[in-house]
């Protein structure tokens, strides 16, 4: 086994941990929607982990006697795992840069997530220039694609 295949089976294994996630993205709940993450390889892919349960507050009013998560929040958890991806990647400094969401194209809702389901945020890097990087993002739940779509962000200094 080379050096490189080493680390990159090293990076798959590492689970990311909810206190990692709060260091590296400054979203907080109700507003978080990364619980946990899992194989993550660096600067290509990260599964951002939600567990949905009815005790989140959108599902008061989406709908009342049959609660769907709405699709906005799924793409916004993708992003919010994209964000964790650049992150972790680039060893983003938290105190003097935001990752910011900047796109979304080719989106589309499959089947509802409800509450109960573990709602899996498959986020893969299609491309990345400069500080600003497109991704290919599925949420998934068991082997039922959720929603998919592809969206950008970018690294922003804060300082200025």
């Amino acid at each position: 086994m080379t050096i490189d295949t080493a680390v990159k089976n090293a990076d798959a294994d590492t689970e990311i941990g909810i206190n990692e996630i709060m260091h590296r993205i400054p979203h907080r709940p109700p507003f978080l929607f990364v619980d946990r993450a899992e194989n993550y390889q660096a600067s290509r892919s990260l599964t951002g982990i939600k567990c949905v349960t009815m005790n989140e507050p959108f599902f008061v009013g989406h709908f009342p006697g049959n609660p769907v998560m709405p699709g906005v929040l799924i793409i916004e958890a993708l992003a919010q795992t994209g964000g964790l991806l650049m992150s972790k990647s680039w060893n983003v400094d938290p105190e003097g840069k935001i990752i910011l969401f900047m796109s979304v194209d080719n989106c589309r809702f499959r089947n509802p997530v409800r509450p109960g389901d573990v709602l899996r945020m498959e986020v893969e890097v299609l491309r990345a220039r400069g500080d600003v990087v497109k991704f290919l993002g599925r949420g998934m739940v068991g082997d039922k694609l959720a929603a998919q779509a592809e969206f950008a962000a970018m690294l922003v200094d804060t300082r200025k």
